[in-house]
């Protein structure tokens, strides 16, 4: 057996394992649209895209590129990037989904793995080299035929000035600072089994931590954080929306506002600011190898119909849709000269982080299921 068919035969076991894994879960409970059917045809002209709630695929945005192109669009909507895998993987080879919209490169690597992607032809000239867009080039995480970026940002951590402000509670230098008496019960974090902004965070503290020499010392700060009274949540929305003090979650009903510090974007103080009219409670936190740079992606998939997919892709990246992205996904356009908007102080409040984690993709394909095993021991029983 050579190691070509060895590789493929392992991968093959991992992914039966975790179709068990997913079937066991019940992964059907989690999607929200759209049904499981039969490929009668790949030239029906249906492109069907599985996606999450991203915001720019607007009713208005899929309605212009369906006059466009004459094809008509069919959305099958799950939770977020995790379920998107979790579907592919479930339905690997039966599927009849022609396009993935939100897989970020926490994710793709796996999805790589796993076969479950194929390549399309897209001009990528005209995307960002890292000269503008804050420094970003979105090809540094994955530069291939198999994924299209379509939009970026760093995940970092926010906090809430009008409680950190030096008196009532410090501004953290130190990640150890959070497992500090005054920070007990003040801070939420999204899982980074169930979210991707969570699970963009888990990866900057395993380069905090210099993962690399030893998972001790990454291992006990999460241990301890649980240790002081951590809020460990399923999802981004429940950290920031209901726990988080310093976001726009305070309008919501059932906003409960016990978090100042949480897990978002290095840019959704300047979200906040932009629809506050200049004005935001809310900061970034610029501590070293505390963020992510996240790279979300479109990608066709393996036995749809990836003629439909690239004209999708192109589309996405078209400067009308991608140059929106700011104020349609609220996250940075992936075309070179864009920027965040200056209106209403978007771009002012919005940090570019000095020094993010590395973490390469190849470190999260060989790596990712041993990290998630080390993180839940140390979360569940304090190892």
């Amino acid at each position: 057996m050579n190691e070509k068919h060895s590789h493929k035969i392992k991968n093959e076991l991992k992914l039966m394992s975790m179709i068990l894994i997913v079937s066991a879960a019940t992964l059907s409970g989690c999607i929200r649209t759209g049904e499981l059917v039969e490929n009668e045809s790949l030239d029906d002209g249906e492109l069907v895209i599985l996606t999450y709630d991203v915001y720019a695929l607007t009713d208005g945005m899929i309605n212009t590129f369906e006059n466009e192109s004459g094809l008509s669009v069919r959305m099958i909507k799950v939770d977020d990037a995790g379920s998107i895998l979790d579907y592919l993987i479930q339905n690997k080879g039966n599927s009849n989904v022609d396009l993935a919209i939100g897989l970020d490169n926490t994710y793709l690597p796996t999805a790589i793995q796993f076969d479950l992607l194929t390549n399309v032809d897209v001009d990528k000239s005209m995307l960002s080299d890292g000269s503008t867009n804050g420094g970003m080039d979105p090809l540094t995480p994955y530069n291939g035929p198999l994924a299209t970026p379509f939009d970026m940002g760093y995940i970092c951590l926010n906090y809430d000035t009008s409680a950190v402000d030096g008196e009532n509670l410090s501004l953290p230098t130190d990640l150890w600072d959070l497992t500090e008496p005054e920070w007990k019960g003040k801070v939420a974090f999204p899982s980074p089994v169930s979210s991707s902004p969570g699970r963009g965070f888990m990866l900057a503290t395993l380069d905090y931590f210099n993962w690399s020499q030893d998972m001790a010392e990454f291992k006990s700060w999460w241990s301890s954080m649980v240790q002081n009274d951590l809020i460990l949540t399923s999802g981004w929305t429940e950290s920031y929306e209901t726990h988080y003090s310093g976001g726009y979650g305070v309008w919501n009903e059932g906003h409960i506002g016990d978090a100042h510090i949480t897990v978002s974007y290095c840019h959704s103080p300047g979200v906040e600011a932009f629809y506050g009219e200049n004005w935001t409670n809310s900061a970034s936190l610029n501590l070293a190898k505390t963020s992510f740079f996240q790279v979300e992606y479109a990608a066709a998939i393996d036995g749809g119909n990836f003629d439909y997919a690239q004209q999708f892709i192109e589309y996405l990246l078209s400067p009308d849709v991608n140059s929106k992205m700011p104020t349609e996904n609220l996250m940075y356009s992936v075309l070179a000269g864009e920027d965040l908007p200056d209106t209403f102080g978007y771009r002012h409040h919005s940090l570019i982080p000095d020094a993010p984690s590395s973490i390469s993709g190849d470190e999260i394909r060989d790596n990712m299921d041993t990290w998630l095993e080390e993180w839940n021991k140390a979360v569940t029983s304090g190892e």
